[in-house]
């Protein structure tokens, strides 16, 4: 079938992407799903720091691929091993596939899945299976999910159902930012409501964090920006402090656990520093494949202190999303309020400067199939 999408045609080209137009608007063909696949219409996705780190080169992928991680949508096709989605069934994707069969997926969440990881890194879905080309040339496959586009074919293994009720626009955000920032909070650091829990980087995962210790009733959320903008968002959405990094260092303000959220290594001292004795420093930010970062290896021992890495907030989406569709349903864990705008597809390149330039938490594409 024809779709729409924006592929990413190459990387590291100069800002403002508005002028540079790295990522071009297009028609694409999309093969029927296999055995293990459906066929999804895209109804939302959402901008992340991950799609803007394959753009600006800092972590490179195979090109041209249609970009796109953070979606939702409803099942038009199912493969014929697939039995327990419906047609029109509203959806989740995942964009870690969990083969259920490796020795990571048997980590309860800890390590991503080998094979979702390999198929990740060569812009194919879960059963090295592609989809997508133009003009008869290949396009790759973006995380298992391609959801910048009218259209996806995806493995079942990267789906989640959510009830129709849910709108699309908060269903895409389950997929990433809450699994990512939420996790963090309830699957690393589980805390207790007296604990102290600090937010370092204020974009859609760093403001998920935020949220979701605020509905688990942690006491005192302590949020860490640069940019003013933020700090009076995480104000309004139930931090209890707020601050700069440079204060955090004037200062000396501590908590128990500290969740950094801007995959920067100068975010990761922060953090680091900023985390109490015998507390915990939980990294889920992305940083350039060669940074570096400094810190006193003495306080690990002398202050017990502990360093996690979480990648996907160490989530098993399949367990996870339905937590926080309740969570949701319940009023206590309101994602809507981290959308800053819903954008248009041909919007895609100013969009990606406005996330690089920290003005947007999550900027939401909207496909209308009506």
């Amino acid at each position: 079938m024809h779709i729409r999408g924006a592929v990413l045609e190459e990387i590291g080209r100069e800002r403002p992407y508005a002028d540079s137009r790295p990522i071009s608007v297009c028609q694409l063909e999309l093969g029927d799903p296999g055995p293990t696949e459906v066929l999804i219409a895209i109804e939302a996705a959402g901008l992340c720091h991950s799609d803007l780190s394959v753009v600006d080169g800092n972590r490179p992928r195979p090109l041209p691929m249609l970009l796109g991680h953070e979606a939702a949508g409803t099942v038009v096709a199912v493969g014929e091993r697939v039995a327990d989605l419906r047609i029109g069934q509203r959806v989740v994707m995942s964009f870690l596939p969990r083969c259920e069969e490796c020795d990571a997926c048997a980590r309860d969440g800890q390590l991503p899945c080998t094979a979702g990881t390999r198929a990740n890194t060569a812009g194919e879905l879960l059963h090295h299976t592609g989809h997508l080309s133009r003009d008869g040339d290949r396009v790759r496959h973006h995380l298992g999910v391609s959801g910048f586009a009218t259209h996806a074919v995806v493995d079942r293994a990267s789906l989640v159902p959510v009830g129709d009720s849910v709108p699309p626009e908060v269903a895409a955000l389950f997929g990433c930012a809450v699994l990512t920032g939420g996790g963090a909070v309830l699957n690393v650091a589980d805390p207790r409501p007296e604990d102290s829990l600090m937010v370092v980087g204020l974009g859609g995962v760093g403001m998920a964090a935020l949220l979701t210790a605020k509905a688990v009733g942690v006491e005192r959320i302590i949020a860490v920006d640069r940019l003013a903008d933020k700090l009076a968002m995480a104000e309004e959405l139930g931090a209890t402090e707020t601050c700069t990094p440079e204060r955090i260092a004037e200062e000396g303000i501590r908590a128990r656990y500290v969740v950094e959220c801007a995959g920067h290594p100068a975010a990761f001292e922060t953090a680091y520093a900023a985390t109490e004795p015998g507390g915990m420093t939980i990294t889920v930010g992305l940083p350039g494949p060669n940074a570096t970062v400094t810190l006193p290896p003495l306080s690990l021992t002398a202050e017990a202190r502990t360093i996690v890495g979480s990648y996907l907030g160490s989530a098993v989406p399949a367990r996870d999303i339905p937590r926080y569709e309740h969570m949701w349903r319940e009023g206590r864990l309101p994602v809507e309020k981290l959308i800053s705008s819903r954008i248009r597809l041909e919007e895609i390149n100013a969009a990606m400067d406005h996330l690089a330039d920290g003005k947007a938490v999550r900027q939401i594409l909207m496909f209308d199939h009506s």
